[in-house]
């Protein structure tokens, strides 16, 4: 393994390679699959540096909402178990749950599409 250039340098270097010097000598038929490869090295690197955190903080916002930790898919069953209107089990207030999710939503925006996870979503209720 290699100490310099880290994956984030060399994905931003791909990434940058593509958008400023092989988009404009492809084929205009080919020009999107070029900015799409751009952009998942973009993601990708966003990944590396916030998916961590972001899953961390999720299951964290999960945990302390259902009472207890435990692998992230087991989390995640348990809470659509304790959302269903006919679950026999113990509900899950839907207003903390509904904080949970959308601070989880904003998280996987912040890696998968920026500037959207600033989204104002309170302003679209009625």
């Amino acid at each position: 393994m290699q100490d310099s250039p880290d994956a984030n340098r060399l994905l931003a270097a791909i990434a940058d390679t593509l958008e400023n010097r092989v988009l404009d000598h492809v084929d205009p038929s080919a020009q999107h699959e070029v900015r799409v490869a751009a952009n998942l090295c973009r993601i990708l690197q966003r990944e590396a540096t916030l998916g961590d955190e972001a899953d961390r903080d999720a299951r964290a916002r999960m945990a302390g909402l259902l009472g207890h930790d435990g692998p992230s898919k087991e989390l995640w069953a348990e809470l659509a178990a304790r959302l269903e209107p006919v679950s026999d089990g113990v509900r899950v207030d839907e207003v903390a749950a509904h904080a949970v999710l959308l601070a989880v939503v904003r998280g996987k925006l912040a890696v998968a599409r920026p500037g959207y996870d600033d989204y104002d979503f309170a302003a679209e209720r009625p």
